[in-house]
C-alpha cells in the first residue's frame, strides 16, 4: 500500500468542523471512483469526526498518519457511495 497514487490533495489544517467535511465531500464529488484523496486535518474534533463522516458517505479510509505537528494525514479512496456513482 506504500505505492498509492494520490490523485488530489487538500490541506484542511485550521479548518473547523463541519467545513472540513464539506470541502472534503465537494472534492470527492469531483473525483472518479477508485481515485485517492489526501487530506491533512487537525487533532481534536476533525480527526474524531471526519473519518466517520467519510465512511458514512461510502468511501474508504486507506491510511491515517499522525504527523509531527499534531495534525493527521488521511488517504481516502472514493467509492461508489455518492449518488452519481462517479
Amino acid at each position: 500500500m506504500s505505492n498509492l497514487q494520490i490523485h488530489s490533495s487538500l490541506n484542511l489544517k485550521n479548518v473547523a468542523c463541519p467545513l472540513n467535511f464539506v470541502k472534503t465531500k465537494l472534492k470527492l464529488e469531483q473525483m472518479l471512483k477508485g481515485q485517492i484523496l489526501e487530506i491533512v486535518i487537525d487533532d481534536g474534533e476533525p480527526i474524531q469526526n471526519l473519518p466517520l463522516a467519510i465512511k458514512q458517505e461510502g468511501h474508504k479510509i486507506l491510511r491515517v498518519e499522525d504527523l509531527p505537528d499534531n495534525s493527521f494525514r488521511l488517504l481516502i479512496q472514493k467509492d461508489g457511495g455518492l449518488k452519481d456513482g462517479r
